[in-house]
């Protein structure tokens, strides 16, 4: 298989922080997005950022930013088919995104998620780590999936643009309409997929670097 591209999910709206773009918060003096295209650029072949408004506002980032091509900001999974679309013009054959708030997640988020995907036709693999007994979003399995960080087959792009224009919402009836896996990341000491939602999550964030 040839090295996936890698997609940097910036598509959201940022309510929690009062709106504007997270990914350009400052952490440890560099923007959230530096954290992350730093962690991610050594796993990928190439890198691209999705994003929509203007894309002027990246130019400093150096990477060519994508929209959405589902208009009303119809989730993650929207950013996922926009990296599709994407990685297809440059003749991949999958894409690795990550989000772009979340500025520690593994440095082997892409091996692993290859290893992971070993014998399926169509590689499709989302990083799920262990939860309590409280967690609501467990899967069958009874880990915890981040849709936002995730192995995506472009063969199945067209797929995908009709579930998103029929309402899909949620990135895990997709993934398990397909025979998506989990691969499992260690929490401990703290949970890598942790992200930047509030001023105290920026906060702990600055604690934990």
């Amino acid at each position: 298989m040839k090295q996936p591209l890698g997609v940097i999910l910036a598509g959201g709206l940022a309510t929690r922080m009062g709106g504007g773009d997270k990914a350009l918060l400052s952490l440890g003096g560099r923007s959230l997005l530096d954290h992350v295209s730093d962690r991610l650029g050594p796993q990928v072949a190439a890198l691209a950022l999705n994003a929509n408004g203007d894309a002027g506002r990246f130019k400093d980032t150096g990477l060519p930013v994508i929209a959405d091509s589902i208009p009303g900001f119809a989730g993650p999974l929207a950013g996922v088919l926009a990296g599709l679309d994407w990685a297809a013009e440059q003749g991949a054959d999958t894409i690795v995104t990550v989000a772009a708030d979340t500025p520690f997640f593994p440095c082997d988020l892409v091996p692993r998620l290859l290893l992971a995907s070993e014998g399926q036709v169509h590689p499709l693999v989302l990083a799920a780590t262990k939860g309590d007994a409280q967690t609501k979003s467990k899967s069958k399995s009874g880990l915890i999936r981040h849709p936002t960080f995730g192995l995506w087959p472009v063969a199945l792009r067209d797929d995908l643009r009709a579930a998103l224009q029929d309402g899909l919402k949620k990135v895990v009836l997709w993934t398990d309409k397909h025979g998506g896996r989990e691969c499992l990341f260690p929490s401990d000491p703290f949970d890598p997929f942790f992200n930047v939602n509030t001023p105290e999550d920026l906060a702990r964030a600055e604690e934990l670097l």
